[in-house]
């Protein structure tokens, strides 16, 4: 009985940094962005607007990490309202059938001095495909609310065929109007959540 108590003593005595802290997507202080070419001679840059997500973070259990996250396809944003219609049509995302974009992480490794490697599912369109994505930690803040916040930034690069989004025309010179490999980023920061 005695041990019991000396254990259960101890676990309160453990510093909050021996748990990972679960913390909830800011999206008003995050960015989920991406770029593709076009016409192969130039880039066009968009954002999804709205997005949601939480992930646990322990920075003495980095491989404990983990992360969800969904994105509404009918938010894209690339400045052009035609565009914009056209990436929501059956042709791309077909955001009226697959309203979500979805990313599950499955593990975490540590890749460079400062870098990690998140792989996870990706399902978009309704196919689910393994993606890898190259993580910077930004770092933990409290904010003048009182509100303790982690930051990391993540990219990664993705062919859309591989998830049905495979709309393009072909010019004259045998190049492609919209590029098939897609880089996109991730600027994330979340607030910590409170047990209970």
């Amino acid at each position: 009985m005695k041990s019991k108590l000396l254990l259960i003593a101890a676990a309160f005595l453990l510093p909050a940094s021996a748990f990972a802290a679960h913390y909830a997507i800011d999206p008003d202080h995050s960015n989920v962005t991406f770029k593709v070419r076009h016409l192969a001679i130039s880039s066009v840059s968009g954002r999804f607007a709205e997005f949601s997500g939480s992930f646990d973070y322990d920075p003495a259990k980095i491989e404990q990490s983990k992360t969800e996250a969904l994105i509404k396809t009918v938010s894209i944003d690339t400045r052009q309202k035609k565009r914009d219609d056209h990436l929501r049509s059956p042709d791309f995302f077909d955001a009226a059938q697959f309203p979500e974009i979805k990313f599950v992480s499955k593990g975490i490794k540590k890749a460079t001095a400062e870098g990690f490697e998140l792989s996870g599912d990706l399902t978009m369109r309704g196919v689910v495909k393994p993606v890898v994505l190259n993580v910077e930690f930004g770092g933990l803040a409290k904010d003048p609310f009182g509100n303790e916040r982690a930051a990391f930034t993540a990219t990664t690069k993705l062919n859309r065929k591989d998830w049905g989004v495979s709309w393009s025309k072909v010019l004259d010179s045998g190049a492609l109007v919209v590029g098939d490999e897609v880089s996109v980023t991730l600027e994330i920061e979340g607030i910590q959540q409170t047990a209970g």
